[in-house]
C-alpha cells in the first residue's frame, strides 16, 4: 500500500550486485593465491580485489585498447566478461593463470553471492502487496540460481540481464524492456540500485529511483526496507 503524498508504485526494479546481493570474499577463496611478488592475497588485499571486481562503473585498473573494449562491453558478452576480469586480476597482481581462473570462477558462481539481510523480507513484502518485481542487472552470467537456491525466485516476476537483452544500464532501452516485460507504467515503477549513474538512469524514462550504499552486508541491515518506506510501501 502507499501513503498519501507518495506516488503509487505498481512495480519495483532491483539491481543485483550491491543492492540485493553482494560478492563478499571468504578467506578460503584465496588459499594459495598470491601476487606476482609471492605475497599472499588476504585481508585488505582480498577486499580491494573484490572492490575492483564489483565496481559498477568506471575503470579500476589500467587497460590497453583491447582490454578496455572488453571491460566496457563485459556485461554484454560472457567471453568479454572473462577477458576483462582476468585482466583486472592480472593487473591486481594475480598473474598465475590457474589462480586467476580460480578467483574468476567465484565471481561468476551465483552461490558465491551473499544476500543483504533484508533482501528476503523486501521481496516477501512486495509479494504481499501485489507489487510486481523485476531484477535488472548489468551482468554476463545467469544470476537466477542465487535466487532459486534460496527459494527467492518465486518473488521475482522477471529477470532482465544485460547479456540476454543486448542493452546495459544506463541505456534507456534496458529500463524500457523491464517495464514492458512487467506490463507497468514507468511513472508507477521504482528502481532501487547502488549506482546513481547506472541505476539512476531509470529516471530518464520516467521511473522513480532510490539509492542504496553497496557496503558489506553486515553494515547494511535494512536499507532496502527503508527505500520502500520512502515510497509508501510498508
Amino acid at each position: 500500500m502507499t501513503t498519501t503524498g507518495t506516488p503509487t508504485i505498481d512495480a519495483v526494479l532491483f539491481d543485483f550486485s550491491g543492492t540485493l546481493f553482494r560478492l563478499e570474499e571468504h578467506p578460503t577463496w584465496f588459499d594459495g593465491i598470491h601476487d606476482a611478488d609471492g605475497t599472499p592475497v588476504d585481508g585488505a588485499g582480498a577486499a580491494e580485489l573484490m572492490r575492483r571486481m564489483t565496481a559498477p562503473v568506471g575503470e579500476t585498473v589500467e587497460f590497453d585498447d583491447a582490454t578496455r573494449h572488453a571491460w566496457r562491453h563485459r556485461d554484454l558478452d560472457p567471453a568479454l566478461h572473462r577477458q576483462a576480469y582476468l585482466h583486472v586480476l592480472a593487473q591486481s597482481g594475480v598473474t598465475d593463470p590457474q589462480q586467476a581462473e580460480s578467483v574468476y570462477g567465484r565471481v561468476i558462481d551465483a552461490d558465491s553471492w551473499t544476500p543483504y539481510p533484508d533482501t528476503e523480507a523486501v521481496l516477501k513484502r512486495l509479494a504481499r502487496e501485489s507489487v510486481r518485481v523485476g531484477v535488472l542487472s548489468n551482468i554476463a552470467f545467469d544470476i537466477r540460481p542465487a535466487f532459486v537456491d534460496r527459494d527467492l525466485d518465486r518473488y521475482v516476476d522477471h529477470f532482465v540481464l544485460s547479456f540476454e537483452v543486448g542493452h546495459v544500464k544506463p541505456q534507456p532501452e534496458i529500463f524500457r524492456h523491464a517495464v514492458q516485460a512487467l506490463g507497468v507504467d514507468p511513472a508507477r515503477t521504482l528502481m532501487v540500485g547502488d549506482s546513481a549513474e547506472a541505476d539512476g538512469a531509470a529516471r530518464d524514462i520516467g521511473c522513480h529511483f532510490a539509492l542504496v550504499d553497496p557496503v558489506p552486508t553486515s553494515e547494511r541491515p535494512d536499507a532496502l526496507l527503508k527505500a520502500l518506506r520512502e515510497f509508501g510501501i510498508r
